[in-house]
């Protein structure tokens, strides 16, 4: 019975398909919390916008990313846009906390960079 449950979420033992089954739980807890935030900033602000679902928020958070700049510094590859910053206002997060934590991350980068070239 069990090797019929491994295969089903093609997995090769018990462990590995306890490991899932437990990684699934975590993701399906922050989905959720994605979707309360998002509906909660919907009926905030009365509009039913389809970046609001969580498939489409999470597709346009993605836009955020950082790239390697000339100068070895990491910077956001362009400015946030009005509908991220929107999303990100569902978590209470505007765009100098962004900016703040980018500028730590890329500190970071380059200083774990520095130590590898030493």
């Amino acid at each position: 019975m069990l090797e019929k449950a491994n295969r089903a979420f093609r997995t090769y033992s018990e462990k590995a398909t306890e490991n899932k089954i437990f990684i699934e739980f975590i993701a399906l807890i922050l989905r959720n919390r994605y979707y309360t935030k998002l509906k909660d900033l919907e009926a905030e602000t009365g509009r039913r916008e389809n970046y609001l679902t969580v498939t489409a928020a999470v597709r346009e958070l993605e836009k955020i990313e950082l790239i390697r700049q000339m100068d070895k510094v990491y910077r956001i590859d362009h400015a946030i846009t009005r509908t991220e910053k929107e999303i990100l206002k569902a978590f209470k997060i505007d765009s100098s906390y962004i900016r703040r934590t980018v500028q730590k991350l890329s500190d970071t980068l380059t200083g774990l960079e520095k130590k590898g070239g030493e």
